[in-house]
Order: C-alpha cells, then sequence, then structure tokens
C-alpha cells in the first residue's frame, strides 16, 4: 500500500523516528510544556506520542514479517498502541505523578517538627540539625531562635524558617505532662 507515492512502511518509519524523538525531548525539556499536559486532560503529550510511538513501530514490524493487509496491519497496531499506553499510564505514569508529590516538602512544613542536632550551634552562629521524615533524613543549617548556644545531640524544635535556616529551640518531650492529659480524656 501507498500514501501518497510513499509505501506504508516508509511512512510508519518515519512516524517511529519522529515521535521516538518528540518523546526524548519532551522527557528532557517536559518541564517547560508542562501547562500543556494540564490542559489537554486525558490526552498527556507523554501518552500521545507513546502511542504514535507504538503505533508506527507495530505497524512498520508487521508490514515487514507478516503478510496481512495494510487495513488489517493499522487495525492491530492500533489496538497494541491502546494496550500499551493504557498499561503504561496505569502501572508508570499515574504512580510516578502521586509518588512525586509526596516525597517532597516545604520549608513551611517544618514549622513545629523536632529534631536532632548533629552539630552544635554557638551563641550567634549556625549548627546543623536533622529531622526524620517520610522519604528520609533531611540536613538543614540551624541557628538558635534565643541565641544561645545549643549542644551538639540535643532534640530542638522548629520555631520559624528563614533564608533556608531553621530557628530552633532546645526540645524535652515532658512524659509525666503527656500521661496525666492522656488520662484527662
Amino acid at each position: 500500500m501507498t500514501i501518497f507515492g510513499t509505501p506504508i512502511d516508509t511512512i510508519y518509519l518515519i512516524l517511529l523516528i519522529a515521535a521516538g524523538s518528540l518523546t526524548i525531548l519532551y522527557i528532557l525539556f517536559g518541564d517547560i510544556f508542562h501547562g500543556v499536559g494540564e490542559a489537554l486532560g486525558y490526552f498527556h503529550p507523554t501518552l500521545v506520542l507513546s502511542f504514535i510511538t507504538f503505533f508506527s513501530a507495530a505497524g512498520y514490524i508487521f508490514e515487514k514479517i507478516t503478510s496481512f493487509s495494510s487495513p488489517l496491519i493499522i487495525s492491530l497496531s492500533a489496538i497494541i498502541a491502546l494496550i500499551l499506553v493504557t498499561l503504561l499510564n496505569i502501572f508508570v505514569l499515574i504512580p510516578l505523578s502521586s509518588a512525586e508529590e509526596s516525597l517532597s516538602y516545604t520549608e513551611e512544613s517544618l514549622k513545629g517538627r523536632v529534631g536532632k542536632l548533629i552539630i552544635s550551634i554557638p551563641k550567634d552562629g549556625f549548627g546543623e540539625v536533622v529531622i526524620d521524615s517520610k522519604s528520609g533524613m533531611i540536613s538543614k543549617p540551624a541557628s538558635s531562635y534565643e541565641n544561645t548556644p545549643i549542644a551538639e545531640g540535643k532534640q530542638v524544635l522548629v520555631i520559624e524558617v528563614s533564608n533556608g535556616v531553621l530557628h530552633v529551640v532546645p526540645y524535652e518531650y515532658n512524659r509525666l505532662y503527656h500521661e496525666k492529659s492522656d488520662k484527662a480524656i
């Protein structure tokens, strides 16, 4: 079969190269076009480009190794591409989009968290604090909120965050107070 005087297997090959190249470019520079994916809803550029890539690859392979008619090959290629794109979306893209959100943190979310000093804070100086989080340990520079020295290994409470520096005070968990308040409830 020919379209505009070009054999269909050549068209499949050109589509495969073009869609594959555009997919790689979209992966590398996708943040620039992030709004395009939001505007299109279900027709995310990654899914459209993947469909064209799978469709043209299946069509090219079927044209070269089978003696099926071209309309049948187009139908089979479209079905295969639709199945593969659906699997890609369900098992790769959707989990990646939700995982990306859950691993991030903001400086505002660190307020009120308890951490441990790994480098002591001198008076009017800086140290370092680590805070446990869902994605691992967060290590940030810290200074004393009250401009008093705090020794290494002490637990601290984050009061304020400014310019990437945590302003902390020493923190002691009062077990007796919390046991009494638990019984009262």
